[in-house]
């Protein structure tokens, strides 16, 4: 599953440059069940199953053993809502464990004495957590000092300061008749400063304004 995201584009050149590090470990191979089973029926009954204990922790303890990890993050529907300033905060860590849940999560011992954080990537439910683990880290990754050729790009992404990106233009200047906003032609840096700023904001409040009321 993870072959794809991490093996194209900005993840596959972090990592041939040297500014990140991903490691994928299948918690089955921790498994001591003659079938590699790492879930279970949960007690007191309901449907699904759950992750297994034992496999998982002594995942957990044995990368630790080797790395300093500065957060071990389960992803998790009922976890803090991922958003830009937590992707900024987790891109200046070292080492990061995450984990993926699956089936009908993780035996809550895990979550109570092994688990730092919890992250949830929206309030929705995936089949697992693997998909949310490629969404974080390309949050994460991407603003990397270095893993852009344009660093400046990253800090004018959307919610970067709590504000939707400015609409942007490319060539032709006129495409049947739909023109360029003149403003951005004029070369004056200041002006067009200004013009992206209020058009950032009004998007912001027509869009989230749920936003403006988090930086207030």
């Amino acid at each position: 599953m993870f072959e794809g995201p991490f093996s194209h584009s900005i993840l596959k050149r972090a990592q041939e440059k040297g500014h990140v590090t991903i490691r994928l470990h299948n918690i089955r191979d921790w498994s001591t069940s003659k079938h590699k089973n790492v879930d279970d029926y949960p007690y007191g009954g309901g449907a699904g199953m759950v992750m297994m204990v034992e496999p998982v922790v002594k995942c957990i303890e044995e990368l630790k053993a080797i790395t300093a990890y500065d957060e071990v993050i389960y992803l998790s529907p009922d976890g803090e809502l991922l958003n830009q300033r937590i992707a900024n905060q987790l891109s200046t860590k070292q080492n990061l464990l995450v984990l993926c849940g699956h089936y009908k999560g993780i035996d809550e011992r895990i979550r109570t004495h092994f688990i730092t954080r919890e992250i949830s990537i929206g309030d929705y439910v995936l089949s697992g957590g693997e998909l949310a683990a490629m969404v974080l880290a390309d949050a994460i990754v991407r603003i990397i000092p270095g893993v852009l050729n344009d660093e400046t790009s990253a800090l004018s992404d959307s919610y970067q300061d709590n504000l939707l990106s400015p609409p942007a233009y490319t060539r032709p200047y006129d495409f049947r008749g739909l023109r360029v906003p003149d403003i951005l032609l004029s070369g004056n840096d200041r002006e067009i400063a200004k013009w992206k700023y209020e058009q950032s904001l009004e998007r912001t409040k027509a869009r989230r304004p749920g936003l403006l009321e988090e930086e207030t």
